[in-house]
C-alpha cells in the first residue's frame, strides 16, 4: 500500500462521518492529501456544514441501503454478524489497535482508519459489500457516492466470487434474523467501541 492510498483512507474516513466544524476545517487538507476526494469536497464548501449534515443524515441514518456498517451487507441482522463484529474487534486488537467512542467496528470511516494503518484486507473482504454500497449512492445522486469511487478504485477488480455475493445480495438483501444477536457481541457495543481505532496509551 503506497502513502498515497493511506491519505486517501484516512481522508475518505473524515468525510463518510458526520459534518462538523472538524471537517470543514480540514476539507482543505483533504483536498491536497486526496485529489480523488476533490468532487466531495468542492460539493461541501459549495453546500456548507448544516445543509451537509442534513442530507448526511437523510442518505444514512434512515437506509438500511446506504449502511455504513460492513458487516450488515454480509450478515444482515443475525447472530452471524454479531460474531463477525467480536471478530473484527480481535483484528483490530491484534494490531495494537483499540477504539475509543461510540461505534461498531464495522462502521466504515473506522475500518479506513485501521485500514490506513494495517492495509486494507479488511475492505478486500467486505469487497462485495462495499460495490453495492457505491452502487447505492450512485443510484441516490448523493456526492457521498463519489468517496465511495475513489476508495473502490483502490481495491482489486471485483472477483467471480465478489461478484456473485454482490447479485446476492441486491436479489434478496441480507440475511433477516431480529432476535439472538446479544450473546454473540451485539449489544454494548455502542457503548464500548469508537468512531476511529488508535493506538492505545502505554
Amino acid at each position: 500500500m503506497t502513502d498515497r492510498t493511506a491519505l486517501l483512507y484516512q481522508a475518505a474516513a473524515l468525510c463518510l462521518t458526520y459534518p462538523d466544524a472538524e471537517l470543514y476545517e480540514r476539507l482543505p487538507l483533504v483536498r491536497a492529501a486526496a485529489p480523488g476526494l476533490g468532487a466531495f469536497v468542492d460539493h461541501a464548501e459549495a453546500t456548507g456544514e448544516q445543509e451537509l449534515a442534513a442530507h448526511y443524515v437523510r442518505v444514512f441514518d434512515f437506509k438500511n441501503r446506504h449502511s455504513l456498517y460492513l458487516t450488515w451487507w454480509r450478515d444482515g441482522d443475525t447472530r452471524r454478524r454479531g460474531m463477525s463484529l467480536v471478530q473484527m474487534k480481535e483484528v483490530y486488537r491484534e494490531h495494537g489497535m483499540e477504539f475509543t467512542g461510540e461505534e461498531l467496528p464495522d462502521f466504515l470511516p473506522a475500518v479506513l482508519e485501521f485500514s490506513a494503518q494495517a492495509g486494507p484486507f479488511l475492505l478486500e473482504e467486505h469487497r462485495s459489500g462495499l460495490e453495492l454500497l457505491r452502487l447505492a449512492l450512485t443510484e441516490h445522486g448523493t456526492p457521498y457516492a463519489t468517496v465511495l469511487d475513489a476508495v473502490c478504485a483502490t481495491l482489486p477488480g471485483p472477483t467471480p466470487k465478489d461478484r456473485a455475493a454482490a447479485l446476492a445480495l441486491a436479489r434478496s438483501g441480507p440475511p433477516l434474523e431480529e432476535v439472538g444477536l446479544e450473546p454473540f457481541g451485539l449489544a454494548g457495543f455502542r457503548e464500548e467501541l469508537p468512531l476511529f481505532v488508535k493506538e492505545p496509551t502505554p
